[in-house]
C-alpha cells in the first residue's frame, strides 16, 4: 500500500506579495471538501521544513556570504536523505541530501530520490557560482516534488529556480514555515536587499537603564542564562564590534565560550589607537581580531598588534558606516555591536544598526553619571523617539529580553 502523505496541489504559477521588504507567498485558498486531508499534509510539510531549519542551524556563523540552508529528501513518508550547506564554496544543502539518498552512487538503482519529495528552506539556486545550480541537480535526480520555505531574494535566483523546476515538470510548493525561514536568514536577506550586513545592537542594562556603575563596573548586569544567550548570539554572527573604551574598561574576550562553536571576527574601532598593549583581544589563537583605525594612527602599537597576529586596517575616516562597508566587502552578513553608548548612538544615527536586542535585569544601581546603552542622538522631544517594530518580549531566567527592529525610514 502506498503510505506516502497526501500532496497538496497548488497553482503552478508564481504568486507572491511584498511585505517588510521580504518576498513571501500569497495564501492559497483550498475548497472545504479537502480541508481535512490538507491539514494532515500541511502538518507533515511543516515538520519537514522545521527539520530543514534544524539542519541549517548546524552551520550558524560559517556560511556568509551564503545563506543557511538545510534540505530533506522524503519518500513514502520517510526521510531517506538530508544535509545542510556547511560553508561558502562547498556544495549546497540539496547536493548533500541527494547524495545521502543515493544520487551519484555507482549503481543507478541506488538512487532512492527518484520520485521523492525534497524539502528545502530556501529556493534552490538556478545559476552557476562557486557550485553548479541546484535546480539542475534536482531535475537530474528525478525528484517529483520540491517544497520551498521561501523565495531567494538574490536577483540571481528570485524565482528562477522555482520556474526552472516547474518547466521541467517538477511540482513545486512554495511558502511552508515562511516566517521561520525568513527569521533564520534575515541577515542574508538584509545583505542582499540593502548591500550591507545586518547590524544588531546588543546591550544589557539594569531596570533603571544603566549598563555600568558610575565607576564603570559592569560585571555582571545580567544573569548566567542571559549571558549564555549572548554567547549563542555571538556564535551565529560574523563579527562583533566594540570601541576603544570597551577594550580599556572591560578587557573582554568576545568569544562564544562554547566548545566547537564558531567564534566571530572581533573588531575594535579606535581612531587614535590609544589601546592597552596586553588586551585579551590581542590573543588570537582562539578567535581572530581586526582593528579598524585611521591613517597613521599610533604606528608603534600597529607593529605590536601585527606581531601578535592582529589584523590592522586604516580607513580614511573611521565611522560606523565605513566599518560596515568594509565588513560587507569581506562578505559578512551579520554584525553584532556590543559597544558603549556613544558608539551605539553613532551606529544608529548612521544606519549601521537595524535590530535591537536589549537584556533588562531587575536591578537598580542609580547614578546620575552612570553610563546608558545609547548616547546622545540629538533628540529633544519624545515624538522624535525611534519606536521599535515587530517587538518580541521573552523572559530569560530573572531577566527580560526585548527584541525589535528600528524603522526602516530611520536608517
Amino acid at each position: 500500500m502506498d503510505n506516502s502523505p497526501i500532496v497538496a496541489q497548488v497553482d503552478t504559477s508564481l504568486n507572491y506579495t511584498q511585505e517588510d521588504g521580504l518576498i513571501v507567498r500569497s495564501p492559497v485558498v483550498f475548497n472545504s471538501q479537502s480541508q481535512d486531508s490538507m491539514s494532515s499534509e500541511a502538518d507533515f510539510d511543516s515538520r519537514m521544513m522545521q527539520r530543514c531549519l534544524e539542519l541549517a542551524r548546524r552551520a550558524l556563523g560559517r556560511t556568509s556570504p551564503n545563506p543557511l540552508v538545510g534540505a530533506v529528501v522524503v519518500k513514502d513518508g520517510e526521510i531517506i536523505g538530508e544535509g545542510f550547506h556547511p560553508r561558502a564554496g562547498e556544495p549546497h544543502a540539496e547536493v548533500f541530501a541527494l547524495r545521502a539518498a543515493g544520487v551519484g552512487a555507482a549503481s543507478p538503482e541506488e538512487n532512492r530520490a527518484r520520485g521523492a519529495t525534497v524539502y528545502v528552506n530556501l529556493e534552490p539556486c538556478n545559476h552557476y557560482g562557486r557550485t553548479p545550480p541546484c535546480s539542475e541537480g534536482l531535475i537530474k535526480a528525478g525528484v517529483a516534488k520540491v517544497v520551498v520555505g521561501m523565495v531567494d531574494p538574490n536577483p540571481l535566483v528570485a524565482g528562477g529556480g522555482i520556474a526552472r523546476l516547474r518547466a521541467a515538470g517538477v511540482e513545486v510548493l512554495v511558502g511552508i514555515e515562511t516566517e521561520a525561514c525568513q527569521q533564520l536568514n534575515e541577515a542574508f536577506v538584509h545583505r542582499i536587499l540593502y548591500k550591507q550586513p545586518l547590524g544588531i545592537l546588543k546591550y544589557a542594562m539594569t531596570l533603571d537603564g544603566k549598563i555600568a556603575t558610575t565607576a564603570g563596573h559592569s560585571a555582571w548586569v545580567t544573569n548566567q542564562a542571559a549571558r549564555s544567550e549572548v554567547h549563542q548570539l555571538r556564535a551565529a554572527c560574523d563579527a562583533i564590534i566594540v570601541g576603544g573604551n570597551t577594550v580599556r574598561q572591560d578587557n573582554p574576550y568576545l568569544t562564544s565560550h562554547q566548545v566547537g562553536a564558531h567564534n566571530p571576527l572581533r573588531v575594535v574601532m579606535s581612531r587614535q589607537l590609544n589601546l592597552p598593549e596586553n588586551a585579551r583581544l590581542w590573543e588570537t589563537d582562539e578567535a581572530p581580531t581586526l582593528v579598524l583605525t585611521e591613517v597613521r594612527a599610533n604606528p608603534d602599537l600597529q607593529k605590536l598588534l601585527l606581531k601578535r597576529g592582529v589584523e590592522v586596517v586604516e580607513l580614511p575616516a573611521l565611522t560606523p558606516a565605513q566599518a560596515m562597508m568594509h565588513l560587507y566587502e569581506r562578505g559578512f552578513c551579520s554584525v553584532l555591536w556590543e559597544c558603549g553608548g556613544n558608539l551605539a548612538a553613532s551606529a544608529i544615527a548612521q544606519g549601521a544598526v537595524q535590530k535591537i536586542m536589549a537584556f533588562i535585569a531587575p536591578k537598580i544601581i542609580g547614578g546620575t553619571h552612570a553610563p546608558t546603552p545609547v548616547g546622545d542622538l540629538g533628540f529633544t522631544t519624545m515624538t522624535e523617539a525611534l519606536p521599535l517594530e515587530r517587538v518580541r518580549w521573552r523572559v530569560v531566567g530573572s531577566d527580560c529580553l526585548v527584541e525589535g527592529y528600528l524603522p526602516q525610514n530611520s536608517q
